[in-house]
């Protein structure tokens, strides 16, 4: 799990020195959107130059276990949904276990808010807003999609915006923790952090925290992607929330790359992903 940390970190910083901004998107770093126990959480902002939209808009999740990770990470795809024409955010959220659920939840639902109350500065329409995130971030992303107007998870800042997600895009993330020990190789190691114990002392959150118990018919609807042969997060926790998505009447697919791991290391299989993310968005955020 270290190693795996560390690469998530290694990444995100390579990615942050190394990103080329294409002439025809503007790109603005450490964007402030809140500040909650002592925390300045900031975002980045990849908007297309020419226009004045209003554009649709993406946020971006990064993953990390829930303790780990940094929102560079989703800078390159954020600078890919400008040039189709998005306004795409990465977000920085309080991590574990300084910070423990449902905190991440609400920095996320607020980060939300707190585009829609730019929405004229950045020629966003704030009718059209999806959501994506990996692993972690995954799991970010789906929980937006099944818990708009939820008062607990809403956090603070921009009372008078919805944190309601027009779509998700999940990477990779789990939709049901009390699931996940023996069926991930760091689970164990993960969840205690994030919740504040395991199934024996905090089961209770471990259920709250889980997106596949929040599924109704008013979800998001959602595309979920993930490896058939990933450790960290079984490929059934894509299933489950797929299929009661469907039960419940709302639009879900499930889109599997077969003999992935976790994270798409084959750059075919991460073009694959990012493909089908860019048709999804575009299906249910372009103007037709």
């Amino acid at each position: 799990m270290r190693l795996l940390l560390l690469s998530f970190l290694a990444v995100g910083l390579s990615q942050a020195a190394e990103l080329a901004i294409p002439d025809d998107v503007t790109f603005t770093r450490d964007v402030e959107y809140s500040d909650v126990a002592g925390q300045h959480l900031q975002v980045n902002v990849a908007q297309p130059k020419e226009g004045t939209g209003p554009f649709p808009a993406v946020v971006c999740i990064h993953g990390g276990g829930f303790r780990a990770g940094k929102r560079e990470s989703y800078d390159k795809l954020c600078v890919t949904l400008a040039q189709q024409g998005y306004v795409a955010i990465t977000v920085t959220y309080r991590l574990a276990p300084e910070f423990q659920f449902p905190a991440a939840v609400q920095d996320c639902k607020t980060a939300v808010r707190w585009l829609r109350s730019q929405a004229g500065t950045y020629h966003v329409d704030p009718t059209r807003i999806g959501v994506t995130g990996g692993s972690a971030g995954g799991h970010l992303a789906q929980f937006l999609g099944v818990t708009a107007g939820v008062k607990e998870f809403e956090g603070s800042g921009y009372a008078d915006q919805s944190s309601a997600v027009s779509c998700v895009v999940n990477f990779y993330g789990p939709s049901d923790f009390t699931k996940s020990y023996g069926k991930s190789v760091d689970a164990a190691e993960v969840l205690p952090l994030f919740f504040g114990g395991d199934l024996s002392t905090k089961l209770r959150e471990h259920i709250v925290g889980s997106p596949l118990y929040w599924v109704t018919p008013f979800a998001a609807p959602t595309l979920c992607v993930h490896g058939t042969e990933d450790p960290y997060v079984a490929f059934e926790q894509a299933t489950w929330i797929v299929d009661k998505l469907k039960a419940a009447s709302v639009e879900a697919e499930l889109m599997p790359i077969e003999g992935a791991g976790h994270g798409f290391k084959k750059p075919e299989d991460a073009a694959r992903a990012e493909k089908a993310l860019i048709e999804f968005f575009d299906r249910h955020l372009q103007k037709k």
